[in-house]
């Protein structure tokens, strides 16, 4: 039997001994080289474009020898204002790409020996710049739909008497919210929030090539996906896989590891921040057979690509 991409020392190309070894210059280094890659990590000046610049040592700014305006490596992205370390964002992005199911920002904590509330904030940083990996992308070709619903649950009380009928609309909570999931096979995967699974059919037209060829289970509104595309079907209570190749195994396959990373790091996830724990799961689906070095400089490639982020820069000052 063939050996799993993730057990094989292919999938093992960073490591959290590596960085903290390498010192906070090597780095300083690594983001310098990220962020101006066409440039072999020399400073561009942000403002107006010129390479031309005086580098201040002692605080780790360059000076724009034309507009004079002074910059770091970090501003202007997502990591803007920081206070942690190189060697400590370097090594967040690391844990941040190790963990196949998501990492709880009180671990994250713990590992990093910062507050709780820098983890968390610093984890949405990280799930803000992946998501807009996709951002205004569509699918196409063959395409997987399907909807699951998260939160909303409502703890039954002790006493048998006093238990309520939680499937009725007055005893609902207001939080539970379906994730709905476009998985384009061999492609991307995108994903949005809403209140019912019914949206999808609209999601689908506004992020789906005219062109594709759809599948989708057996609920009643996947109905209307038959106006606009070619649509095949299964039945789960009767299969869910058919000999013509029918199924909705891949997105499922997404599903799988986003329930896992709420129910089994977090526990608890907000109706408000849902959306980004979705791109999150599906970011690690789609690139689920790339070594974590890989990973690594990918996402550190998207942070300092990221313009600052307007949620949460200054989210516990507000």
């Amino acid at each position: 039997m063939a050996q799993h991409f993730l057990l094989s020392a292919a999938a093992r190309t960073l490591s959290l001994k590596s960085i903290y070894q390498g010192g906070e210059e090597k780095a300083y280094g690594t983001f310098c080289k990220v962020r101006w890659a066409d440039n072999d990590g020399k400073p561009v000046c942000p403002r107006c474009g010129c390479v031309e610049a005086y580098s201040i040592t002692t605080r780790r700014k360059f000076k724009c020898a034309g507009c004079h305006h002074q910059y770091s490596v970090t501003s202007g992205t997502i990591f803007a204002s920081r206070k942690m370390s190189f060697t400590d964002l370097l090594a967040a992005i690391c844990i941040f790409v190790n963990s196949a199911k998501g990492i709880s920002a009180l671990q994250l904590s713990r590992d990093l020996d910062c507050q709780h509330k820098t983890a968390f904030v610093l984890s949405h940083k990280l799930r803000e710049a992946m998501s807009a990996e996709v951002h205004a992308q569509t699918v196409g070709e063959s395409v997987e739909i399907d909807g699951a619903y998260f939160g909303g649950h409502i703890r039954p009380a002790n006493v048998k008497e006093d238990r309520v009928d939680r499937r009725l609309a007055k005893h609902q909570t207001g939080k539970r919210r379906v994730v709905i999931a476009l998985r384009q096979r061999g492609g991307r995967t995108l994903t949005l929030v809403g209140r019912s699974e019914a949206e999808g059919v609209e999601v689908a037209k506004r992020m789906a090539d005219p062109n594709s060829t759809f599948y989708a289970d057996e609920a009643a509104h996947w109905d209307a996906l038959h106006g606009t595309f070619t649509t095949h079907r299964i039945n789960h209570s009767e299969a869910y896989s058919d000999l013509a190749g029918t199924n909705t195994n891949q997105v499922e396959s997404f599903f799988s590891r986003l329930r896992r990373m709420v129910a089994g790091q977090h526990h608890h996830v907000s109706p408000q921040h849902l959306h980004q724990y979705a791109d999150h799961a599906a970011w690690l689906e789609d690139h689920r057979r790339m070594d974590n070095g890989a990973l690594a400089h990918r996402v550190a490639g998207l942070a300092m690509a990221h313009p600052v982020s307007r949620v949460w820069k200054g989210y516990w000052q507000r």
